[in-house]
């Protein structure tokens, strides 16, 4: 397995958190509320995701011989069409 963490600096975490767990829990395992979620990919991905204040933080982990760096785009292009307003977002990823 491997881990992606990143912490995007944004107002709207808990908004774009629900609006992506939304989004996607027609196709996938989805568990969220206004703080916290959690996403598990047909691959074995998972994305965990956390509402702060100020930054939304987010654990990707992508199983051995999944591509990590496009399930990072996955998860960024996403998240920055429902933040429109702000996009594009600042994902620092670094291995967890």
């Amino acid at each position: 397995m491997s881990v992606s963490v990143a912490r995007v600096p944004t107002r709207s975490a808990s908004r774009y958190l629900q609006q992506l767990a939304k989004h996607w829990s027609h196709k996938m395992t989805v568990v969220f509320s206004e703080q916290e979620g959690t996403i598990d990919f047909p691959s074995g991905a998972r994305l965990a995701m956390r509402a702060e204040s100020e930054s939304l933080d987010v654990i990707l982990t992508v199983p051995e011989g999944e591509d990590v760096e496009r399930m990072r785009e996955v998860v960024a292009s996403h998240l920055d069409r429902f933040a429109f307003r702000e996009a594009p977002l600042t994902f620092d990823w670094r291995p967890g």
